[in-house]
Order: structure tokens, then C-alpha cells, then sequence
């Protein structure tokens, strides 16, 4: 991916897609500078890496009135830990995307006579913040069980995990609309023998989560999956994951 203008930015949190009402995203990640100098240092500061952190801050146009607004969303998750993600050019199969279950810390309203009205918000990780890719895109609505497109990760070495985030945005029909999606790893793009790696928490209301595989997996090819049940169910999601 070359330059390009913000123009595409995707921003979700939970069940809500803030896209339509936000007009900056932020994405920040820091290590600890921890100071090892020394009289073996030759003179030079001598510096290891402690805690590393992330942030996703983000600011719009203020909306309320049900759950997939910003206001109900950011009010009833203010304090409580759970799936962001951030797509800084589009939410398609294969686009980048940010991922990390974070704490909502912080949620503003309100501004000067004549504004538009505005909101800004801020969330800081309890996860590792991985660089992954969309796995499901969110504005294809699912109504039978299925599998998604294929995606190429690296491996996931001893010690890292496969991260996934799930934000289910809509759902509808009679007797229990239930979606159950899963994500699944192979070692070539055809899955031939798919494994699970993750089963997200069936979901029958709008909400979010976040789960994690630990490694090693030696697959480098992954797929979310999803099981539809109910009567006339339609099901509107994003799925994202990614290494780290």
C-alpha cells in the first residue's frame, strides 16, 4: 500500500461502527525507555525496552438514541475493556486493520454554541495491539453459514498469538438469530484441512469481543467462518485478525 489520503478510515468499538460520525483516528504505540548505563557503556547511554503500551483516541460529530451510536456506545463501555479496531484505508478483505481489546478511559461531549456537536474518546490497551487484516468485511450482510476469503498472516512463533476481533453491527429475524463465527488456520490458501484456531461466543444482540490463540501455529493462511441459525436471520459483522 502506497500514500494515500484519509479519506477511508474505518473506526469500530463493540457493536458500533463510528465511521460515519468520526473525523480524526489516532493509533499510538510506545516502549518504555529503561536506562541500563553503566560504566561499561563507553560513554554512550545504554537503553533496554520495558512495558509497552497502545492508545486509540478518535473525535466527530456527537449522535445518540440506540446502541450502534456513539454515545450509547461510548457511555455504557466507559471504563469497562473490549474489542477496537482500526482501518486506516477501508474495511475490505485483506485491508489493513488494527486490533486490541482496550479499556475505554476516557469519553467527552459537548462544545461551544453554533458547533456541530462534538465527541472524543480514548482507549488504552490491555492487549497487544497487532497489525492484522480484515477477515470479514462489514457491510456484506450473512444470512447462512458460510466461510469468508483466505487471508495470509505470518506464522505465529512461540510465544506470540493469533489475535481476532469480532463486532457484530446488526442483527435480525425471528426465533433466536444466532451467529457463531470461528476462525480457522491452514497451511495453503485452498484449506484442504482447516484447524480452528478460535470460536468466538454466540452472539444473538449487537456487541464485540476479542479472543487469542497462543503459538506456535506453523499455518500462515487464515479464514473466518460462520455458523447461521433462526428464522430469516441477517447478520451484518466485521472480523479482524493479526499476529503479534
Amino acid at each position: 500500500m502506497g500514500k494515500f489520503i484519509l479519506q477511508d478510515v474505518r473506526l469500530f468499538t463493540g457493536g458500533a461502527d463510528l465511521t460515519g460520525v468520526s473525523n480524526k483516528l489516532e493509533v499510538a504505540a510506545e516502549v518504555e525507555e529503561k536506562d541500563t548505563t553503566n560504566f561499561g557503556s563507553a560513554g554512550w547511554s545504554e537503553m533496554i525496552g520495558g512495558l509497552a503500551s497502545t492508545k486509540i483516541s478518535g473525535e466527530g460529530q456527537w449522535e445518540a438514541a440506540d446502541a450502534s451510536k456513539v454515545d450509547n456506545a461510548q457511555w455504557s463501555g466507559l471504563g469497562g475493556v473490549g474489542p477496537w479496531t482500526a482501518c486506516p484505508n477501508g474495511s475490505n478483505v485483506n485491508d489493513v486493520a488494527w486490533l486490541t481489546n482496550a479499556l475505554t478511559a476516557n469519553y467527552q461531549l459537548g462544545g461551544s454554541v453554533g458547533d456541530v456537536a462534538p465527541w472524543t474518546a480514548e482507549a488504552s490497551s490491555s492487549w497487544a495491539m497487532p497489525r492484522g487484516r480484515v477477515g470479514h468485511p462489514p457491510g456484506t450482510a450473512r444470512t447462512a453459514t458460510g466461510n469468508g476469503t483466505a487471508v495470509q498472516l505470518p506464522a505465529v512463533a512461540a510465544g506470540q498469538y493469533l489475535y481476532a476481533s469480532l463486532h457484530v453491527l446488526s442483527v435480525s429475524g425471528t426465533s433466536s438469530p444466532t451467529l457463531t463465527v470461528t476462525i480457522g488456520s491452514d497451511d495453503s490458501a485452498g484449506f484442504a484441512s482447516p484447524v480452528t484456531r478460535i470460536t468466538f461466543n454466540a452472539a444473538t444482540a449487537r456487541g464485540g469481543q476479542i479472543m487469542r490463540a497462543v503459538g506456535p501455529i506453523t499455518d500462515t493462511w487464515y479464514r473466518a467462518s460462520w455458523t447461521i441459525s433462526g428464522t430469516t436471520p441477517s447478520f451484518l459483522f466485521l472480523v479482524a485478525f493479526g499476529v503479534k
